[in-house]
């Protein structure tokens, strides 16, 4: 069997942390470091976002480059455990716009964000309670060719929960700056 032949395991089965990417703190205590604090739970009520919470550390986002990296692949072994997947979902062909659901079930560091505490934590406190993920969903812009994904606002595509009482979370893995 070559590795694009291989047939990966699907995550989704694993309720559980598979990696040791990210660390489930022991204590209560250790749960409190990741608490947004009062001002910026106030300013997620008042405007409906919040921004610049750090979610992951360098190596983290080292890991989930590779990992995106081989995602792109389209003949990538997992590509069969995506709900959905875009090699280019752009109308220019000049650029490009890798879009997919469901990466969740392929690797281990996107299986395991949905244990990083910081990422539970904060949503924990914006929801008011606990957590139930949803989806995942990666839009991959290459530098200096990359599609386009227009401002947009989640809660017009999943109006399912109501009252509405569901986060987007948007992890960069480059700097997002006005220039890229």
């Amino acid at each position: 069997m070559t590795g694009s032949d291989k047939v990966l395991e699907d995550l989704s089965i694993k309720h559980h942390p598979v990696s040791g990417i990210f660390t489930v703190p022991a204590s209560p205590e250790e749960w409190n470091r990741y608490r947004l604090s009062i001002e910026q739970v106030e300013f997620y009520e008042q405007n409906g976002y919040l921004a610049g919470v750090r979610m992951l550390d360098d190596e983290q986002i080292q890991i989930l480059r590779y990992e995106l990296n081989g995602l792109t692949n389209p003949s990538h072994p997992g590509r069969h455990l995506f709900y959905e997947y875009h090699a280019n979902e752009s109308t220019n062909p000049s650029r490009i716009l890798f879009h997919a659901l469901g990466a969740w079930r392929v690797t281990p560091g996107f299986h395991d964000l949905l244990w990083n505490p910081a990422f539970l934590v904060p949503a924990a406190q914006l929801l008011g309670g606990a957590v139930r993920f949803w989806h995942d969903q990666i839009f991959y812009k290459p530098a200096n060719h990359g599609g386009v994904v227009a401002w947009h606002q989640d809660y017009s595509y999943w109006t399912r929960t109501k009252p509405m009482v569901h986060l987007s979370c948007w992890i960069g893995l480059d700097d997002s700056t006005c220039k890229n």
